[in-house]
């Protein structure tokens, strides 16, 4: 008698399962009439863009938030943030902590693999850390936007749109409801907003740094030294680029998307559009003015992306730092690569190499496709393209003209993104222990 092979799946699988689940009853919620201001039914293909969007935290839509969607519909893309920003398996984890009930050896290591702790123990404390930070931050920061929004909208109106944006903000999405100022406007007309903009930028950061980080950091009382590995390199790879790229943007924006601005206002737009696109979404600038430089840095800036184990996506600013660190020991002719008095495991450098050539890949072949079904130029699909997996949200407003096909390959990267690049090969394949056989070692030739 044949016995039935039971079919387990993997951490990652799961939690890719997840995903597509809420993704799905989102596409379902928004298709109903009670979710769009003209009453009628919006096609599927839109509602799983936009749901895809809302639960991968990017931020690219076909429609103006604003606009074409209800508060009810306003209020599914919001849930679908949160969700999608901190985790399904940390609310369901949440859900049995406030139960009181015991949380199980796979429930935990889906909860490690989802939060992106390095260790198993500490998982129940971590998850009570993200909900207490969730809540502390986004609270926080729908305070600060309040005291801008009451006085101009009134104060349930305010209200209302302090806390979607201050969620969106610290989720990295870059959904915004301002579409009663101009279509797909953005925060541009807080510009000069000192307010708006700093505490819009606190809420990407924070949110983005990853909640790994977090604890660390409280844990060992902001003293530097003492934090792990991980979290020194993320935190100085994070003010490395928004340093930088802030610098850039001043110079390169000068006579393009911030022409005509004073010092002052060139400043906070240069930190604005530093942070960005590391991956919240928002702009406060024209993005179709942006120079040629400009559009390239964003690019990038849309690829490295935030920390790993946080609400942002791209290839996270640790590969990126491994990826130079690499670089730079190796052109210096050394064999290990040290930061912070610390030697880092050889392989890093593979595991980065092929997060950095999987994302690479996937948008050349998508921008290719892409631009083989539309008219538009490669270096405009290219930028969507980035700002998908990178699930950034950055649009120069192609994706509400395309095609039902191109729209599909925006979402497939978005998914991807969310999920990380090896993450999402990782659900097609299965798992094997390596054959304990080693074969003769070869050189060849390389650069």
């Amino acid at each position: 008698m044949k016995t039935r092979r039971k079919i387990l799946l993997t951490n990652t699988q799961i939690i890719a399962l997840g995903f597509f689940l809420v993704i799905l009853a989102g596409s379902i919620l928004l298709m109903l009439p009670i979710s769009s201001k003209n009453g009628s039914w919006t096609p599927f293909i839109d509602a799983l863009f936009t749901a895809t969007s809302a639960t991968c935290v990017t931020g690219l839509v076909v429609f103006d938030t604003f606009t074409h969607w209800t508060v009810f519909g306003q209020i599914v893309i919001l849930t679908l943030i949160q969700v999608g920003g901190i985790g399904l398996m940390t609310i369901v984890s949440g859900a049995y902590i406030l139960l009181n009930k015991r949380i199980g050896i796979q429930t935990r290591q889906l909860l490690m693999t989802s939060a992106g702790n390095l260790q198993l123990s500490g998982v129940v404390r971590l998850i009570k850390r993200i909900l207490f930070g969730t809540l502390l931050f986004e609270g926080t920061g729908t305070v600060f936007l309040a005291t801008q929004f009451c006085p101009e909208m009134g104060i349930g109106k305010g209200i209302y749109y302090a806390i979607f944006h201050s969620v969106s903000a610290f989720c990295n999405a870059g959904f915004d409801i301002m579409g009663f100022k101009g279509e797909y406007s953005s925060l541009i007309s807080y510009q000069s907003n000192w307010i708006v903009n700093l505490t819009i930028i606190l809420l990407i950061v924070i949110g983005g740094i990853g909640f790994y980080v977090w604890s660390d950091t409280v844990k060992n009382r902001f003293r530097f030294r003492r934090l792990s590995l991980h979290t020194q390199i993320t935190l100085t790879t994070t003010a490395f680029l928004l340093a930088f790229g802030t610098l850039l943007y001043f110079f390169f924006e000068k006579n393009f998307s911030m022409q005509g601005m004073t010092t002052d206002n060139r400043i906070l737009a240069s930190l604005f559009m530093a942070t960005t696109p590391r991956t919240a979404g928002f702009n406060t600038i024209d993005l179709t003015k942006l120079s040629e430089p400009g559009n390239l840095l964003t690019m990038i800036l849309m690829l490295i992306g935030a920390g790993s184990g946080s609400t942002g996506g791209g290839i996270k600013v640790t590969t990126f730092a491994v990826l130079m660190l690499n670089l730079f020991f190796m052109a210096r002719g050394y064999e290990n690569v040290t930061i912070f008095k610390k030697r880092l495991e050889s392989n890093s450098f593979k595991q980065a190499g092929s997060i950095l050539c999987c994302y690479l890949l996937a948008v050349i072949a998508a921008t290719m496709w892409i631009c083989s079904q539309e008219i538009y130029s490669a270096t405009d699909v290219a930028f969507e393209c980035f700002s998908a997996i990178g699930t950034v949200g950055l649009s120069k407003g192609l994706p509400a003209l395309m095609k039902p096909i191109s729209k599909i390959i925006l979402i497939l990267l978005m998914y991807g993104g969310r999920l990380g690049g090896i993450s999402f090969l990782m659900i097609f394949t299965r798992q094997e222990k390596e054959r304990p056989l080693k074969r003769v070692s070869k050189r060849i030739l390389l650069g």
